[in-house]
């Protein structure tokens, strides 16, 4: 599926936003402002990041999915609720986020934290969770370095992407970089394993649950189905992976930083039909934004934040 079979879900234009005059800039905020109030899901094309990057984050982490499990099990969380590490197939239940009991999701993951400790964080609870230790593995061989240059590039990409939405919201557009110099992102490769055996009642890839932070930037797999958000009319539509762009969702956070003027979507992966795919092996990739650890967070006052009744279009 691409975004021409899927024309209504917008695809935002990077590259252009930052070229723009302010007044078009203004305009183009109009419309993710619309989106995010909407369903808070869109891609976003000509967005700078290097495709070698892409490409060597995403062959590392193939390589490392393809590993024995005894070899990922050497880079495991060392005990429930560590944030950082290999985490082994059907150990967690997303939807269990939003008391919803389901069988656990069929994936596996690695996930990594902030590449550095900012000087002068001394708060024992960000040291122990935030910015604790990533558990390397040893194998694929340049997994680290490619990981961390992708960790990078995404970490940059989110701070031009919050500039945009401050935009979007009416701020000046670089209201929110005082929030970003050391943010607390983690990123996370996602593997779903081909389907041997028929899942269990309920059992899918992802349960549905909302993202937490600021904002989410997943890049899926070419050709991949079983990404689904909810409408705002309560029905489930399928995300579409768009070539050479990235998919992007607001999180609790920024929609609490809205105050609900904009909505962190429920969504889910599910399984396609077998004779659709559904039971192939998929892999994406997933950078979820936080601001600082020491950033105070409250509702943008009401007259900072844009006030429009005007249905702007899709972008295309």
């Amino acid at each position: 599926m691409n975004a021409m079979q899927n024309p209504s879900f917008p695809v935002f234009d990077l590259g252009q936003f930052e070229a723009a005059s302010a007044a078009r800039k203004k305009e183009l905020g109009r419309e993710v402002d619309h989106i995010c109030r909407g369903t808070g899901f869109l891609a976003v094309k000509n967005h700078g990041v290097s495709q070698a990057v892409i490409d060597a984050a995403w062959s590392k982490a193939k390589a490392f999915f393809d590993l024995s499990p005894e070899e990922k099990q050497r880079s495991k969380a060392p005990y429930k609720g560590y944030p950082y590490g290999y985490l082994g197939p059907e150990l967690e239940a997303l939807a269990k986020s939003r008391n919803i009991d389901t069988p656990p999701d069929l994936k596996e993951s690695f996930n990594g934290g902030p590449l550095l400790v900012p000087p002068g964080i001394k708060d024992p609870e960000a040291l122990a969770f935030c910015y604790a230790e990533t558990i390397w593995p040893a194998e694929p061989p340049g997994f680290v370095d490619a990981w961390k240059a992708y960790y990078a590039a995404l970490e940059d990409l989110a701070l031009r992407i919050m500039r945009v939405f401050a935009t979007a919201l009416g701020l000046p557009e670089t209201y929110f970089d005082a929030f970003l110099d050391a943010p607390i992102s983690a990123l996370r490769a996602l593997n779903y394993p081909e389907q041997h055996v028929a899942p269990k009642p309920g059992q899918i890839r992802a349960g549905a649950h909302t993202d937490y932070g600021s904002l989410t930037i997943l890049l899926p797999q070419s050709g991949s189905r079983g990404l689904q958000i909810v409408t705002p009319s309560g029905e489930w539509a399928e995300v579409p992976p768009v070539p050479g762009a990235f998919v992007i969702n607001i999180g609790d956070l920024m929609a609490r930083w809205t105050n609900d003027r904009w909505v962190s979507t429920v969504h889910r992966v599910v399984n396609p039909p077998a004779e659709e795919g559904g039971r192939d092996r998929r892999q994406s990739m997933a950078f979820f934004h936080q601001p600082n650890w020491d950033a105070e967070i409250t509702v943008l006052p009401r007259e900072r934040r844009r006030n429009t009744s005007r249905c702007a279009p899709a972008l295309t």
